[in-house]
């Protein structure tokens, strides 16, 4: 999620839990714990562009490391802040670490995909229930947390909370219904997916994003769930077959670990740039949910050394995103 929202559920729950005169005190620790597993984003390399891919949302998001998280905010907050404001260390302990528990378990529920079980198992486990970004879940638990906050009463955060479940449970159905309308548009051409995903597309958990696999290609397509439920077909793209797609790269090379790498954290859902040559994309992310148009990718280049890394790709051509999700989220 995005850190304002990693803030501020990192500071409901201390808030929730504390007494009315720590509920101010609470809030701030835990907004700021909440935020802190994302400082893995930290760890780059300026020779391996994919090496934040294998770190973030790695260690610091591991449920097994949320009380050491928890303690590391605590030595840092506490001298700049708890102490100051009379908290005893083991109270700033406490705070610190209910905010940094939040954090993975709220990643978990996006798209992305979030170690929970690291280092048992480097699994990525994505619930797919909110998106990236969700003002109508960020914005009344901002509320609470400030109302909490400044009114010293640690009800509101617990209204918070219950309106963050509340959303989530909704987010859930909702992605439930998205899937059994993207299995039935699979029945409708012929297929029996070999797996399927709804992910909530940018903002809302109204308009999905389905992605389904066959045998020889992704099919990407978008639906609206709940009231006034609608499909809107997309496009499909073949899978990656390197020995067809690029039968210049050397199998031993950086570059082809490069490309498993990227498989790995895409869960397989990779495919070659429909546009670009040399470039293997990301087909479960996009900006319109029902195009192959991706978020990211990884370029290749057939004149590089064996040891060469491929490139590490952003993509935000957006232009005419915003009038197309606003077509699907309101039209007939």
């Amino acid at each position: 999620m995005d850190p304002l929202t990693q803030g501020v559920l990192g500071a409901a729950l201390p808030q929730a839990s504390s007494r009315p005169r720590y509920a101010a005190s609470a809030g701030l620790l835990g907004f700021l714990a909440g935020m802190a597993a994302d400082l893995d984003v930290l760890i780059r390399s300026g020779t391996d562009p994919l090496l934040f891919l294998e770190y973030h949302r790695q260690f610091t998001h591991s449920l097994v490391f949320i009380p050491i998280g928890g303690f590391i905010c605590a030595l840092v907050l506490h001298a700049l802040l708890g102490r100051r404001r009379g908290l005893s260390f083991r109270q700033s302990w406490l705070f610190c670490t209910l905010g940094y528990a939040t954090h993975a378990l709220l990643d978990a529920c996006t798209t992305y995909g979030t170690m929970l079980f690291w280092p048992f198992s480097d699994a990525r486990i994505a619930w797919n229930t909110i998106s990236i970004i969700d003002p109508l879940f960020t914005l009344p638990l901002l509320a609470a947390v400030v109302l909490a906050a400044r009114r010293h009463r640690p009800l509101y955060a617990r209204l918070g909370l219950a309106w963050a479940v509340a959303y989530m449970a909704l987010g859930l159905w909702q992605r439930n219904e998205a899937q059994e309308m993207g299995y039935a548009l699979a029945a409708e051409r012929g297929h029996t997916p070999l797996r399927l995903e709804a992910k909530p597309s940018f903002a809302n958990i109204l308009v999905w994003k389905i992605v389904y696999e066959t045998d020889d290609r992704f099919y990407v397509d978008a639906v609206r769930s709940g009231v006034a439920p609608r499909v809107f077909k997309g496009a499909s793209v073949q899978k990656l077959d390197i020995d067809r797609d690029m039968p210049w790269l050397d199998q031993g090379s950086q570059q082809a670990l490069d490309i498993e790498r990227f498989r790995w954290f895409s869960n397989g859902y990779i495919a070659l740039d429909p546009v670009h040559a040399n470039r293997v994309i990301d087909v479960r992310y996009s900006m319109i949910p029902n195009e192959v148009a991706p978020l990211w990718s990884i370029e290749l280049d057939p004149q590089q050394g064996r040891e060469a890394h491929a490139d590490y790709l952003v993509h935000r051509e957006s232009g005419r995103a915003g009038a197309r999700m606003w077509s699907m989220l309101s039209g007939p």
